[in-house]
Order: C-alpha cells, then sequence, then structure tokens
C-alpha cells in the first residue's frame, strides 16, 4: 500500500487537475451557446442555394458545364476542418480518419489538402500528403470574408484543373452529444446530389436569361462559399460540443478518483493508527 503522503499528493493533484477540466467545460459551454445560434442562422441560406441549383439542373436539360463534368484524371484536394486544440475526445481524430480512408481506398494520382485548423495541418504532415495551405485562425471565429477567401482558392484551383475533384471533411453538429466526421464532395457537382424534394416543382421548364450555364458560373461558387462557410460553423460549434462532453467525462472521472484515493487515504491512516497502539500496548505488556 502507498504511504499516507504519496496517497495524499496523489489526491491533491487530482484535485487540481478537476478544477482545470471543470472550468474548461464551462468555457467550453458557453461557446456552444454562441456557436449553435450561429449554426442555426446561417443553414436557411446554404439550403436556399442548394434548393435553388436544384432546380435549375431539374427544370433544364441538356446542361454543358465545366462544374459539372466528371474529368478523367485522379488529382484530388482535401479541404480539411478541425480545431486548433486538443482535448476534445474523437473530434479531431474522426476527421483525419475519415480522409486518410478515403485516400487509401481510391488510389488518387496526386492529393492536396488545404487544413482549418492546426490538428489536421499536424496529421496530414504526419502523413506525408502534400499540404497546399493552411487556415488556422478561420476555426477559431469563423467569418464569411476569410471562408470567401479559402472557397476563391478552391474554385480557382479547379478551373485551373490543378484538381479533379474537391472534397470538404467536417464534423456535423447534431446536438451537444451528438457530432458526425463527414467528408462531402464540394466540386465537380452531381445532379443526383440536387434531387427537388416535391418532385411536383419540377414539372414545368424554366428559361433563365442570359443562360442556365452562366446562372449556374454565377451561383455555383457562391454555393461554395455558403457550403464551406457552414461547414466551418458546423465544425466550430461540434468542437465545443465535443470539448464540453469530454470534460465533463475527465472532471466525473476525477470526482471517482478522488473518492477512491479519499478511501486509500483513511485506510492507510486506520492503519498507522493501529500500528501505533499495537506498539503501545506491546511496550506496556513489556514493563
Amino acid at each position: 500500500m502507498a504511504s499516507m503522503k504519496d496517497i495524499k499528493r496523489r489526491k491533491e493533484s487530482v484535485s487540481s487537475t478537476q478544477q482545470i477540466t471543470k472550468a474548461m467545460n464551462l468555457v467550453a459551454t458557453a461557446k456552444l451557446q454562441k456557436a449553435k445560434q450561429s449554426v442555426l442562422e446561417a443553414r436557411p441560406y446554404f439550403e436556399q442555394i442548394h434548393k435553388t441549383i436544384s432546380s435549375i439542373l431539374a427544370t433544364s436539360q441538356g446542361i454543358n458545364h465545366p462544374y459539372l463534368e466528371k474529368r478523367d484524371g485522379k488529382k484530388v484536394l482535401y479541404v480539411v476542418i478541425s480545431s486548433n486544440r486538443g482535448l476534445a475526445g474523437g473530434y479531431n481524430s474522426n476527421v483525419v480518419k475519415l480522409v486518410t480512408k478515403h485516400i487509401r481506398e481510391n488510389q488518387n494520382d496526386s492529393t492536396l489538402v488545404i487544413a482549418a485548423g492546426k490538428k489536421a495541418q499536424d496529421s496530414m504532415k504526419k502523413e506525408k500528403v502534400e499540404l497546399l495551405d493552411a487556415y488556422n485562425g478561420l476555426i477559431e471565429n469563423p467569418n464569411y470574408e476569410e471562408a470567401k477567401k479559402l472557397s476563391e482558392q478552391v474554385v480557382d484551383l479547379f478551373n485551373r484543373k490543378d484538381a479533379d475533384e474537391v472534397y470538404v471533411a467536417y464534423t456535423a453538429f447534431h446536438s451537444t452529444l451528438s457530432q458526425e466526421a463527414k467528408l462531402m464532395k464540394l466540386l465537380p457537382l452531381s445532379p443526383e446530389d440536387f434531387k427537388l424534394e416535391n418532385e411536383d416543382d419540377n414539372q414545368a421548364m424554366m428559361n433563365y436569361e442570359p443562360s442556365e450555364e452562366e446562372v449556374l458560373n454565377y451561383i455555383v461558387p457562391k454555393y461554395v462559399k455558403s457550403l464551406l462557410f457552414g461547414t466551418l460553423k458546423e465544425s466550430a460549434a461540434s468542437e465545443h460540443g465535443a470539448r464540453m462532453t469530454a470534460m465533463d467525462s475527465a472532471t466525473n472521472n476525477a470526482t471517482e478518483m478522488i473518492d477512491k484515493l479519499t478511501l486509500l487515504y483513511n485506510r492507510a491512516r486506520q492503519a498507522s493508527i493501529t500500528q501505533e497502539i499495537t506498539e503501545i500496548v506491546s511496550g506496556a505488556d513489556a514493563l
């Protein structure tokens, strides 16, 4: 059995750690409320653009556009969204595993990565994947202007055919206790992903001026911007939710450990007192 001094020192160490995890839990909870509201405010804009593209593809025929063209090459660009810090459970590792699994399964000719978050940047370097750029400040406080820069870089790489396919890896926010790592295809657009929910909406053919191609040329970059902005918002909320859950679990584990150490300390103290009494009685008998 460990000495009383060692147990007491261990108990103080765990108690100190518990105070830190409790503070981090409170901070994450406060940030989560703001991030959750931001996600809810951003969703309608993305949903409307998605509906507009769905309407164009459903009510038009024979559209030939670079954003819809499936290329033969296998140059793939991944936008990987993670956090800058750890202590968030499996939040970062789940996204990285999703990307690395996709890379191995598809055997790309070349793989490029744009990282949003230090954890993604570090992990991709370990995987020896070419890191094209990093937006580590973007995940802390996602804003539309920074998301616009990222989306313009992505669209430009696709238009110059430096990337034949573009994917974004992020963590979707479902609830405080539920977050899901996802890999979504950004470009080229697949008509199968833009089905109208109401089949009656695609009955009437529509005319676009100057043309469907020109409308897509204008709206698809906006769609990419809104999608990246939305995934950044979702990932930020998911990070706070994951960290809150992880710190709450760590705090509870620390409480259980303190209880066990308290029990061990009391047993050690009782054994010490019993030994002292035994020594006193033995000494008295000897006299």
